[in-house]
């Protein structure tokens, strides 16, 4: 292809985008993100779909245990090595630092913070938690590799706390992701965190902790309750 119809070719396909754009009848879905072509460095003729080339629209899949002594074993090895993903969701992020401290030393449970989705089995939603914040949670959690596990600290995420009628926050987590460990109170202290900690160990070694085969399983109710609330939905049903 010479220079002059590749030109030409990059006008057209702008032309085209640009057409697309405007006549879209998508609500919510912005332009950068819309189904277009591109020139490869080679000069070929690529197909681009944000959307799905950086996501996928496959539905999770259940980890069925493995059962016996290897299942034993490797629930042991879960509940000594938790990585917990360094996301503040609300007011309760203050309650997790103090942690790290020597004061309370949350290593000597083996429990780590790390920073990204795909190096962590575990996920603190950390108080009240506002509808646009569940949109950046729920995106998370499903990148998540299983077994993975919730804890939900504070009261607003049992009952909505103190904002449990505001219009921009939610009032039960585990209508839209489950969840492992409920930690109650408003906030509660470091200590108590640690106690959720140890109860999610006892869970994980005992094999109760499967909530994310049970979000695997009732998907389609989990995904219609999330959309209820969150309106501007512009991404895969399944953001793996």
């Amino acid at each position: 292809m010479s220079e002059l119809d590749l030109n030409k070719k990059t006008s057209e396909m702008l032309a085209n985008s640009k057409a697309n754009v405007k006549n879209s009848k998508k609500d919510f879905t912005r332009p950068e993100d819309e189904l277009r072509e591109v020139v490869a460095p080679d000069g070929s003729i690529i197909k681009i779909n944000p959307l799905y080339d950086y996501f996928s629209d496959e539905k999770p899949k259940e980890e069925l245990p493995r059962g016996g002594v290897v299942e034993k074993f490797l629930n042991w090895a879960r509940a000594e090595s938790i990585w917990v993903l360094g996301f503040g969701t609300g007011c309760g992020s203050i309650e997790i630092p103090p942690l790290v401290t020597p004061r309370f030393d949350m290593f000597r449970y083996g429990v780590q913070m790390r920073p990204t989705p795909r190096q962590s089995n575990a996920f603190i939603i950390s108080g009240y938690l506002s509808v646009k914040t569940l949109k950046r949670v729920i995106r998370t959690y499903e990148q998540m590799p299983s077994p993975k596990y919730i804890l939900a600290l504070g009261s607003c995420t049992i009952n909505g706390g103190m904002y449990y009628d505001s219009y921009s926050t939610i009032n039960r987590l585990d209508k839209y992701i489950p969840v492992d460990v409920y930690i109650a109170g408003c906030m509660p202290r470091p200590e108590a965190l640690l106690h959720g900690f140890v109860k999610l160990k006892e869970l994980i070694k005992a094999g109760k902790a499967e909530k994310a085969n049970e979000y695997a399983r009732n998907f389609d109710e989990y995904k219609a309750n999330q959309k209820k609330i969150i309106k501007d939905w512009n991404m895969p049903d399944y953001n793996w």
